[in-house]
């Protein structure tokens, strides 16, 4: 991507890799990475354009645009992506990207069209919309790597705080590892918090693999097209719930080697904590990686309820 998220360095793992963006021209067309105005891929931001005509076409596919859509694209680069979601038949785009050189560029080739709008910016921080547009009600985002993070945080919410309103659809170019564990299931190895944490807020599938040939210069990482469709607010969880399943998966995620037997025996004496497993379909023998999203949320519905009964007299 081309600078459209923060700058600043990021050392959580589970977020590395490079940046990813969208170039004007065809893989089997590909010239140096560089725009109209001179701009070549920056080392020092990780720049990769992406080059193949075939997955550019799945992206804009997988957001089903028709003419009452409004589309914020994060980081749209050089404009390949750019020009594809305006030649659908959108009501708007706004494109937030962070590179100034890349602005200027954006400005000269889609500024004439009256449907595209342009916020310069870091995308953890700047409106996501631009002035006098409704606030856009689809995504389409080539996420810079480092930042995947607290970007599906500001895109999607916390389990505690969710957007909302929320996005109807949103169309992301992820790392394929960050992909997988996003929409792993129960006692696969890709099995993580942040499975447990995006599957209690979105419906969440795999658009296709992308790998490092589509991309000049190709990064080192493979990358994938994921779909999220956030829940609608009835079946998301209620503040206090989403806060205890919260405090068990940083609690047990810490120790995802370890039985629940261990990580959760600082909570509940032997026997109730026997119970509370029980009646939740859980076996205290079990780790982290093995429950559903289901498990912890009737982990943590019993804890509550435990927790906070009366004392009684």
């Amino acid at each position: 991507m081309a600078a459209a998220g923060s700058r600043r360095p990021r050392s959580d793992a589970a977020n590395a890799g490079p940046w990813i963006g969208g170039t004007a021209q065809s893989r089997r067309h590909c010239s140096p990475p560089m725009t109209a105005a001179g701009h070549r891929a920056r080392k020092r931001f990780g720049q990769h354009w992406l080059v193949d005509a075939a997955v550019l076409d799945r992206i804009v596919a997988a957001a089903e645009l028709g003419a009452d859509d409004r589309v914020l694209e994060v980081g749209p680069g050089r404009g390949a992506l750019t020009q594809r979601l305006l030649a659908s038949p959108l009501q708007a785009l706004v494109a937030v990207e962070l590179d100034r050189d890349l602005v200027a560029g954006l400005r000269q080739r889609f500024g004439a069209d009256p449907r595209f709008h342009l916020v310069q910016g870091d995308a953890l921080e700047v409106p996501l919309q631009a002035a006098g547009v409704a606030s856009p009600a689809k995504v389409v985002a080539n996420i810079p790597y480092n930042i995947t993070g607290p970007l599906l945080e500001r895109l999607v919410g916390r389990l505690d705080r969710p957007v909302q309103p929320a996005y109807q659809r949103l169309v992301l170019l992820v790392q394929q590892e960050v992909g997988e564990r996003i929409r792993a299931l129960p006692g696969s190895s890709a099995c993580s918090a942040l499975s447990v944490r995006m599957q209690l807020l979105a419906r969440c599938r795999s658009v296709c693999p992308v790998p490092p040939r589509c991309f000049a210069p190709p990064p080192k990482v493979m990358s994938e097209v994921i779909l999220l469709e956030p829940l609608p607010p009835e079946q998301l969880l209620e503040p206090a719930l989403a806060r205890q399943v919260e405090s068990l998966l940083r609690r047990c995620y810490a120790s995802r080697r370890k039985m629940l037997r261990n990580t959760l025996s600082g909570l509940l004496e032997p026997e109730p904590l026997s119970r509370l497993a029980a009646a939740a379909g859980v076996e205290l023998a079990q780790r982290p990686q093995e429950l559903s999203p289901d498990q912890w949320v009737a982990l943590a519905t019993g804890l509550n309820r435990l927790t906070c009964a009366p004392s009684g007299g």
